[in-house]
């Protein structure tokens, strides 16, 4: 048996050290210390031994196990040091090398027009407010004198929640004018931008949803050449000096006298071309003196009060500041298109 042993030593040594990889090496592990290795069938003979001899053989078979296991540790560590050198040298990275750039975004040409019209307010002592975008009827037509029946109300240009057309996406960020003179001390100076949403067709400058900046003033003698006046200012500040605009009188349920305010269409120079209709002209915004029937509904006085309001299409604004001939190039989300800004 002390062959056996002695054997079983010299053999597994040799094959431990010669493993090349895990696999192998759990093979020999497997074959002289598993539970049907060399190791355990010498260990079984131990009962035929005599007892005189059981002792000696004991221990030399407990030396056997321990240099076995011994070195099958020493060799794991070894292969594991290997491997991992091995990995660094597979994966290595050559510093060297120039990146590559990283792409960095911008803002989009109509938050860039956004951002240009609420600086030219602020600087005029406006404060910008936002608002909910789902909005009651109250706000959105009741208070702001457009009452049942208006052709606005009806469900065939209005996103209604319930069958009692109370609950809707807000078509205009007119509600803001009510909010903030049912909250705010007068005088009052508002710009409200935001999404608002109608039952239009996509055209070249037409969207069922689009963004819109509802702009108010109210104090005492305040008339239409204050709106006139303003309106003027902040279009020659966006589009240049000398830009030409033209007021047209109109029909707004909330302001009396209403008007349109056009600019000269930047694609055909007033020519006429698809971007304006061949009309020369593209409509920016409606605007008019505020109605005295909605500051009377928010209690305020108009004996002493007056005020105006317009409100500008978003994109319709971009397109005139950057030239775009097309308004669906806005919500496209081309990369071509957007790169161009």
């Amino acid at each position: 048996m002390k062959e056996q042993l002695e054997l079983i030593l010299k053999q597994g040594l040799e094959e431990i050290s010669s493993a090349s990889c895990k696999d192998e090496l759990e093979s020999a592990r497997i074959k002289y210390l598993g539970k049907k290795g060399e190791l355990t069938a010498v260990l079984k003979m131990m009962g035929k031994l005599d007892a005189s001899e059981r002792p000696a053989m004991g221990q030399l078979a407990n030396e056997v196990r321990a240099a076995l296991e011994n070195a099958i540790e020493s060799a794991s560590v070894k292969l594991a040091e290997a491997a991992l050198i091995q990995q660094l040298k597979d994966e290595a990275l050559d510093v060297t090398i120039p990146g590559k750039a990283a792409i960095v975004g911008h803002k989009h040409p109509m938050y860039v027009a956004l951002d240009e019209l609420k600086e030219i307010f602020i600087g005029m002592g406006f404060t910008i407010l936002d608002g909910p975008e789902i909005e009651l009827a109250t706000n959105n037509f009741d208070r702001l004198n457009a009452e049942e029946g208006h052709p606005s109300r009806d469900w065939s240009d209005t996103f209604y929640f319930d069958e009692d057309s109370r609950v809707m996406l807000r078509s205009q960020t007119s509600p803001m004018q009510v909010r903030a003179m049912d909250t705010m001390e007068l005088p009052i100076r508002i710009l409200a931008p935001g999404r608002v949403y109608r039952k239009d067709e996509v055209d070249a400058t037409h969207s069922p949803m689009f963004h819109q900046v509802e702009g108010m003033v109210i104090d005492k003698n305040i008339t239409m050449a204050d709106l006139k006046g303003t309106l003027n200012t902040v279009v020659e500040q966006l589009y240049g000096k000398g830009t030409k605009t033209r007021f047209r009188p109109h029909h707004f349920p909330f302001t009396e006298p209403s008007c349109e305010m056009d600019v000269q269409c930047h694609k055909c120079g007033g020519v006429g071309c698809p971007t304006c209709k061949g009309e020369g002209w593209i409509e920016l915004l409606g605007a008019g003196m505020i109605h005295p029937r909605v500051l009377e509904m928010a209690g305020i006085d108009t004996n002493v009060y007056s005020g105006w309001a317009f409100g500008i299409g978003l994109e319709r604004m971009a397109m005139r500041r950057f030239k775009i001939a097309d308004l669906r190039l806005i919500f496209e989300n081309d990369v071509r298109f957007l790169e161009q800004f």
